[in-house]
């Protein structure tokens, strides 16, 4: 299944490839996905090229009934974000999401854009797979729904913190 998102960013792209490199940020928009305990480790440094890896034990309320056999007592997700170093026309890098012990895997890329009014935007696009015989199908779109609530939290995450930063 293709999977593309957006996120909008009220700052620009230096200011936003900080952001991302930020740990504190990073355990705050983890936190807001709903995660019951979360690990964050980030490498490198935001003017440079820089690596975020998240492991996060979500609930598995969220998971339809059917498919709740399959995770056992928990849902482990680890998410890695590896950044190149910017560029003037913005930033790139790619994605990689697990969930572990299930055959679930997205992987693709993501860019920062810089945009007229001096926000930016970040892009995904990528491949969502679940190789479970057939339930493959049901199983990526439960996924992709809960990949973007994901990336909605960090839109809003983001928004709060960046206002606090100006105020």
């Amino acid at each position: 299944m293709h999977l593309t998102a957006q996120v909008r960013y009220d700052a620009d792209v230096r200011r936003v490839g900080a952001l991302l490199a930020d740990e504190a940020f990073v355990q705050a928009k983890v936190r807001a996905t709903g995660a019951l305990s979360h690990q964050v480790d980030v490498v490198g440094r935001p003017e440079e090229a820089f690596t975020v890896t998240t492991r996060r034990q979500m609930p598995t309320d969220a998971v339809p009934a059917q498919f709740r056999a399959l995770l056992g007592g928990g849902l482990e997700v680890r998410q890695v974000e590896a950044w190149e170093a910017p560029e003037p026309d913005g930033r790139h890098g790619t994605v990689v999401v697990e969930i572990t012990g299930v055959p679930v895997r997205l992987s693709g890329t993501t860019r920062l854009l810089a945009n007229e009014d001096g926000s930016t935007t970040q892009l995904y696009d990528g491949e969502l797979r679940a190789t479970i015989p057939l339930f493959g199908g049901a199983v990526e779109d439960a996924t992709a729904g809960a990949i973007r609530s994901a990336i909605d939290a960090e839109e809003r995450t983001a928004a709060t913190w960046l206002a606090e930063q100006q105020g």
